[in-house]
């Protein structure tokens, strides 16, 4: 009879130790700076200011990841299209947003009056107008954050849907042109929901990353988390200390989505 048993890696728990050891001195370090003063850190923490950012972040995040998957499943559904036209269109939109930086996306929707002091609606090569208003009344910095951030994650979201839509068997498709469906009738019905359970899983994982990518609309005064810390700093001089207020936010908030995210891919990964 073979006594089979498990082979025990002594290394691993040693490993654990002497790293978080190594942790617990940088952290110690850190925290026990001259330079650092904590009063203000427990002061600014829960400030209104710091909160009122943290509300817009998060409204942020939800408005711009809407956005961005409404726009994805559009346009993944338009490069599936047979219509080279659609797809064509798809293409460019995707390697348009994709290839260009999102902070310089962000300050062009921030910076839009320079180009166009108005907005005008109407009838091109006519005089024939409809709607018009300055720029900077309609593009205020939210709407360009939203903009900038919602566009950008469409980009992102259109590869992550047309990889799911590519994860459904071709034979469901042909089944349902079989049954006489429609091509948007086998997209709605057949292939989209069947695609889910592999568009869910990387959905959550572009959010967490759109979370912490919305604090790049404080360039443009976006109003977010961290624009208010650093307005706060630029009163006080306290730029480390509001640095770290905003940073200890922005781990509370992306922990809790992914413990969110956690639970969600343990419910889509159980067998039907």
């Amino acid at each position: 009879m073979i006594d089979a048993r498990p082979v025990r890696h002594y290394g691993q728990p040693i490993l654990a130790v002497v790293l978080l050891f190594l942790l617990a001195g940088v952290l110690n370090s850190v925290w026990r700076s001259p330079n650092i003063d904590h009063p203000t850190i427990a002061q600014f923490l829960t400030s209104p200011a710091i909160l009122s950012g943290l509300a817009t972040t998060l409204r942020l995040t939800v408005i711009s990841g809407a956005v961005g998957l409404v726009l994805g499943v559009v346009f993944a559904v338009l490069r599936s299209s047979r219509n080279r036209v659609l797809a064509a269109l798809s293409w460019l939109y995707i390697w348009l947003f994709r290839g260009t930086p999102l902070l310089a996306q962000i300050l062009i929707w921030g910076n839009l009056a320079l180009l166009f002091e108005n907005l005008v609606i109407g009838i091109p090569f006519t005089d024939i107008t409809f709607f018009t208003a300055p720029t900077n009344v309609v593009v205020t910095a939210f709407v360009a954050s939203v903009l900038g951030l919602g566009l950008n994650e469409g980009a992102y979201m259109a590869e992550v849907v047309r990889g799911g839509i590519l994860a459904v068997d071709k034979g469901q498709a042909e089944a349902a042109k079989a049954l006489g469906m429609t091509q948007a009738q086998t997209m709605r019905r057949i292939v989209l929901p069947q695609a889910l359970r592999v568009i869910i899983p990387p959905t959550a994982n572009q959010l967490i990353n759109l979370l912490k990518a919305s604090s790049l609309v404080s360039v443009i005064a976006g109003g977010d988390l961290l624009t208010q810390a650093h307005i706060i700093s630029a009163a006080n001089l306290r730029t480390i200390e509001l640095l770290f207020v905003a940073s200890f936010w922005y781990l509370v908030i992306v922990s809790v989505a992914s413990v969110a995210q956690y639970f969600l891919e343990r419910r889509l990964g159980r067998g039907r």
